[in-house]
């Protein structure tokens, strides 16, 4: 079925406190979507974000963002009273303060968990028990982590940070107030959320979301199951994950990740990898599973090292996780983020599990080459990209390229004026044999660099861009009418 959709972060949808969020905006998109004849939403990672701001990056790859709650919801339910959210607005534009974000809005929040009766809140004790493999760790995590001032796991007095059971027993105790208000939070994240994305599906409009292979080393998931990762017996990972020098970085990506220890997984019949497959589908239609070539070989970097030239490639479970999964899940709608070092293995890997792979349109429209992510090159079982969150966006890509580039660009799509380039590329993706195109919606509203969301191996700047409330146009819409009805999308 050929179909279109757009990449758009929750955090960066308008809203008047500071980030985006489940609320209005959120439905209006959807509703946006449903009027341009988009059927897929493809979102970045809904984890609660640490240092950095990362949604790659998350305390746990089970646990929502609280700052994604509605707080208008809660005022509607009678948690909360209007004026009590007027000290948190913003404006809804500009970028993304995570700093005051991080003051402000666990405040609010905690006020509405005191009022609430949980034993009185319809569904409360169903999703805490449905969810109890990982929420009563990450809920303790969250406690403790704050009991200590917000330090890593790493930090934390020995007998907590090794888990014994003494000290789990008396940080639930003291702790009871904050670990039943961190499982709340989640509670409420997951019950708005389940309303949206039910909302969504209501209006043909699928969700496609983003799990990152890895988790952060600072994470509930790391703590509480450090036999499934490379770490040394004060929890220090041995070797952490990367990527090898390419065209982001000269230096390579040094993304800090603990390694899997994957012979651990083996032995349990990859079931921590079942359940969080279990839970991404929870959540979403849809799965990207990024950095999907991890799994059949993953670039391992001593710890340490202070960029990514000095590591190698070590082989990965390749298709016996994915078997597993299968055989305990059934047949699920993933596609594989096979960018970077494609080796002839991955490609295997890839057609062994009948998971579309990505192209992206950027790498090949300025590599003047007879690059694989040109659309003449695509294969249907596909989903192509204008670009990734990673990526310049494509009017700020062609005002930074090259005269050679510019020229390839311009030849390629048959355009004289710069004005036609990013329209030009994105019907050429629509014309395209790939079943699925997804367009950031950066390049529909064509803007330059200052919206890019990500820029790899850079720390400042990152993940704050908030688009302005007044996108939904008519004009947009018309156009992407025309473009779905013309190629059949």
């Amino acid at each position: 079925m050929r179909r279109a959709g757009v990449l758009m972060p929750i955090f960066s949808l308008p809203s008047e406190y500071g980030i985006g969020d489940f609320g209005r905006a959120a439905y209006k998109f959807i509703d946006f979507l449903k009027s341009g004849n988009q059927k897929v939403w493809q979102i970045l990672p809904l984890g609660s974000t640490s240092y950095g701001d990362s949604p790659y990056q998350s305390f746990s790859t089970f646990a929502g963002n609280p700052y994604y709650i509605d707080l208008e919801s809660l005022v509607e339910e009678g948690i909360l009273e209007k004026r009590e959210l007027a000290g948190l607005k913003v404006g809804k534009g500009g970028k993304i303060d995570y700093g005051k974000l991080y003051k402000t809005r666990y405040e609010i929040l905690l006020k509405a968990f005191l009022r609430v009766e949980l034993e009185k809140e319809e569904g409360y004790n169903e999703f805490c028990e449905e969810n109890k493999e990982w929420l009563e760790d990450f809920a303790l995590f969250m406690a403790v982590k704050r009991y200590f001032g917000g330090i890593s796991w790493l930090k934390w007095d020995i007998d907590i940070r090794n888990r014994r059971d003494v000290a789990v027993e008396w940080y639930r105790e003291i702790l009871d107030v904050q670990v039943s208000f961190h499982k709340y939070l989640q509670y409420t994240f997951y019950k708005q959320w389940k309303k949206l994305r039910e909302y969504a599906n209501e209006n043909g409009v699928l969700i496609m979301g983003d799990m990152p292979i890895y988790v952060a080393l600072d994470s509930a998931d790391v703590w509480s199951h450090k036999e499934l990762f490379m770490l040394d017996e004060k929890g220090v990972p041995k070797e952490v994950a990367g990527c090898p020098p390419d065209c982001f970085s000269e230096l390579g990506q040094l993304w800090g990740n603990p390694i899997y220890r994957w012979d651990r997984h083996r032995e349990t019949g990859y079931s921590w990898w079942i359940e969080r497959i279990r839970q991404m589908f929870r959540l979403y239609n849809m799965v990207r599973i990024d950095h999907f070539l991890g799994f059949e070989n993953y670039y391992s970097i001593p710890y340490g090292d202070t960029d990514a030239r000095g590591g190698q490639w070590v082989q990965g479970p390749s298709l016996e996780i994915f078997i597993a999964i299968k055989n305990a899940l059934g047949t699920l709608d993933i596609i594989a983020e096979d960018l970077g070092i494609v080796t002839d293995n991955v490609k295997k890997l890839l057609r062994d599990t009948g998971f579309p792979g990505m192209r992206v349109l950027h790498f090949g429209i300025f590599s003047r080459e007879d690059s694989y992510h040109l659309p003449q090159n695509y294969q249907n079982h596909c989903v192509a990209y204008t670009g990734t969150h990673d990526n310049e966006t494509l009017y700020g890509a062609y005002k930074n390229v090259d005269k050679k580039g510019k020229k390839f660009a311009n030849s390629y799509l048959g355009i004289k004026k710069k004005e036609d380039f990013v329209s030009s590329c994105i019907r050429c993706l629509y014309a395209s044999v790939a079943e699925t195109v997804v367009v950031p919606m950066q390049d529909y509203l064509e803007l330059d660099n200052t919206a890019r969301v990500n820029t790899p191996s850079t720390e400042n700047d990152n993940w704050q861009w908030r688009i302005d409330d007044n996108y939904n146009s008519g004009r947009l819409v018309n156009r992407l009418k025309r473009l779905t009805k013309t190629f059949s999308r």
